[in-house]
């Protein structure tokens, strides 16, 4: 199973949208996909249509309960299952502040879990606190979604801190496996040269003892669509609301992509 946490610290950057648009794609594929909404505001969750009710089952019973995943895990569609978030899930990382352990629990519950996936995708939430080590410390890789502006490459420097930290810490597997633009406009000047600085940032790194020294920019960019933004709100994916749009298609494309880089690497 290929296990990849989708984070940035900075909100409305397209995190939560490739999340569950990746996660839609693979799966439509014959993928056999698990998407885990570790972020508090549960968009990825109303994003599939799962509702929010106050006695819904949801990652927060995982995390400070005892319950499994298998027991708040929810089939969304062909191939595709969603693990649920809830605005409780914002008070954890209080109740979680004097356990022992506690960056590890999702790891530990991930690894009692019996189910088999080829692709785990974990949403994170806007910030690096306890939610996102957990994360971290639980997966094998990190996309991270970016728009192309000035302040993304001040961003994306902390994010690469936090990555080394954790890898060291507490999860010497991670690495960082690519960098997804989004909102992503070809006809600015500005968004051809973000893309650049960030692409010759890594080629750089390329070879080098660290966790991104095998990062790379997908190709695919996340092209500017209003489509994208309408979808949550009908409780589906870009694929359901809008399958001939652009974000569709630049979506499809991504998920491609992916699995080429997967065929590749199983072949070297």
């Amino acid at each position: 199973m290929r296990s990849i946490a989708i984070m940035n610290q900075k909100g409305g950057v397209g995190k939560t949208t490739t999340a569950v648009n990746v996660a839609a794609a693979l799966a439509a594929t014959g993928q056999r996909v698990c998407l885990i909404d570790l972020d508090p505001q549960a968009h990825a969750s109303l994003h599939f249509g799962l509702e929010l009710r106050p006695d819904t089952l949801s990652i927060y019973d995982v995390l400070v309960g005892k319950l499994r995943l298998a027991d708040v895990r929810r089939q969304v569609g062909e191939n595709l299952w969603v693990v649920g978030s809830h605005l409780d899930l914002a008070a954890a990382e209080l109740e979680l502040a004097g356990v022992v352990g506690r960056e590890v629990i999702l790891r530990d519950k991930l690894e009692e879990d019996t189910a088999e996936f080829d692709y785990l995708f974990i949403d994170c939430p806007p910030s690096l606190g306890v939610l996102t080590l957990n994360a971290l410390a639980a997966v094998d890789e990190v996309f991270i979604p970016l728009q192309p502006h000035f302040l993304a490459l001040h961003g994306l420097s902390k994010l690469l801190e936090t990555i080394e930290l954790v890898a060291r810490r507490l999860n010497n597997r991670l690495r960082l496996g690519g960098v997804v633009f989004c909102m992503y406009d070809p006809s600015t000047r500005l968004a051809v040269e973000v893309s650049n600085d960030v692409d010759a940032f890594f080629r750089r790194a390329n070879g080098e003892q660290i966790p991104w020294g095998g990062a790379r920019i997908f190709q695919t960019r996340i092209r500017r669509n209003i489509r994208l933004a309408e979808a949550p709100s009908f409780g589906q994916s870009i694929f359901q609301y809008a399958p001939a749009s652009n974000g569709a298609e630049d979506y499809r494309n991504l998920a491609d992509e992916i699995l080429q880089r997967d065929a590749a690497q199983v072949e070297g």
